[in-house]
């Protein structure tokens, strides 16, 4: 038999390095993470839920920074699946109250939302809610860190 038997709480030292990557920035890929220790990503994902159950890694922070306390801005650009026809993702979109533009893009995206929301708690909210709209085949999320120019 050619495996390895964790007692649980133990820590191997792929499980450290899981647990480093993790600490210097809980946002790392999981794909960044298993190339780092030479694992597959569903390993990766295994060994971070046992060391959760564990209590090897109670949780996930984020820390705010200064534009917190003003709001947070977010860029959500959204491929919709009927690029020209499709009507209902806009719609949806004017009921949210913290879409304060939608632009109509050409290229890979086709519309560029800005959203404005008190927290980040909520822009994810916003993000879960725009992402499970029929008609949307795939977002991308930008959060703006600081606003250099603002001409408006």
């Amino acid at each position: 038999m050619h495996g390895v038997s964790m007692i649980s709480g133990a820590l191997d030292d792929i499980d450290r390095e899981i647990l480093a990557a993790l600490t210097a920035d809980a946002r790392v890929p999981l794909v960044a993470i298993a190339a780092r220790v030479h694992l597959s990503r569903n390993a990766v994902k295994q060994r971070m839920e046992r060391m959760e159950r564990d209590g090897v890694i109670a949780g996930y922070t984020v820390v705010p920074g200064a534009a917190a306390a003003r709001g947070v801005t977010a860029l959500v650009m959204v491929y919709r699946s009927d690029r020209m026809r499709d009507d209902r993702v806009i719609a949806t979109l004017r009921g949210i109250p913290e879409v304060v533009r939608c632009d109509v893009l050409s290229g890979e995206y086709d519309l560029l939302v800005t959203l404005h929301a008190a927290t980040m708690d909520r822009i994810g909210q916003i993000w879960e809610q725009v992402a499970a709209i029929p008609g949307v085949a795939n977002t991308v999320t930008a959060v703006s860190l600081t606003r250099a120019i603002d001409r408006s």
